[in-house]
């Protein structure tokens, strides 16, 4: 049999903002730790990190809205209103200061919640995830830019199933697969896009931002990531006041490439590296 993938967690939907969002729970004392699901993976992205990362303290995964299996709202696909939803998402699970890693997409929304709420945020974690317009890989650039109709396939599941299997150093187990295809099935995986179109207007306002956030920040980049090159971790570090980038031996999947060294740093930090910021 296998070991499911949540095996200490409770893996249910609730209803925030007027969504109902995925999340994943553990156990556990301390202070919370708020982890978000990557595009275009989704919480089960996490399966190699989970175990470990439930021994810092209680864990809640989230689906953003649009993201993983998590219900779309349009307004919110895009870094400053997600952020906003970062926020809301820490009332409603009742929740007045935690750790937050945010990969991915989480990176911009988590640096514009940190900007908006200080003191929700004992520190954070972020990394591939777009930080400037002329810093990100070409076949993100290609996303953003794409007319509508223009890009994405009917069928998005397949699209990433091939996507993540291609960009991955070693597929993930299928039933992460599995999610992440359902994740993007029909027109979920071009929806979900929606969001990094909102990069160019979005990154700009972050960047002015960036300087403000006292929030201690561990920056995480794959050294081969073609999507986002590390240069966009090298950027949040030269402009946040307290933060360290360090680069990992992987590719845009850190935590599925690397997950020892992703899992043995976020450890590291949270145990009070960022205090040393």
């Amino acid at each position: 049999m296998n070991t499911p993938i949540f095996p200490a967690a409770s893996t249910e939907f609730v209803t925030i903002d007027g969504l109902e969002i995925r999340i994943a729970r553990s156990g556990g004392s301390g202070l919370p730790i708020l982890i978000t699901a990557p595009w275009p993976q989704s919480i089960y992205a996490f399966h190699a990190i989970w175990p470990t990362l439930t021994t810092l303290g209680p864990v809640v995964a989230v689906d953003l809205p649009g993201f993983g299996r998590s219900e779309r709202r349009a307004e919110l696909m895009a870094p400053e209103p997600m952020g906003g939803f970062v926020t809301r998402l820490a009332d409603a699970l009742g929740i007045e200061r935690w750790h937050a890693i945010g990969p991915d997409v989480g990176a911009s929304a988590m640096l514009f919640a940190a900007a908006a709420r200080p003191s929700l945020f004992e520190s954070l974690v972020v990394g591939s995830g777009g930080a400037d317009m002329e810093l990100v890989g070409k076949g993100l650039r290609g996303v953003m830019e794409a007319r509508e109709g223009e890009y994405g396939e009917p069928e998005g599941g397949a699209q990433v199933v091939s996507t993540i299997t291609r960009l991955t150093r070693q597929t993930p187990p299928a039933e992460a697969m599995e999610d992440f295809r359902l994740s993007s099935q029909g027109r979920r995986w071009i929806e979900a896009a929606d969001y990094v179109r909102a990069y160019p207007r979005d990154l700009p306002r972050l960047k002015v931002l960036l300087p403000a956030i006292r929030t201690p920040v561990l920056v995480i980049s794959g050294q081969d990531d073609p999507i986002v090159p590390p240069a966009n971790g090298a950027f949040l570090a030269r402009h946040l006041p307290r933060a360290v980038h360090i680069i990992l031996d992987a590719g845009h999947f850190v935590w599925e490439d690397d997950a020892a060294g992703y899992m043995q740093a976020i450890s590291a930090w949270v145990k009070g590296g960022y205090r040393q910021v």
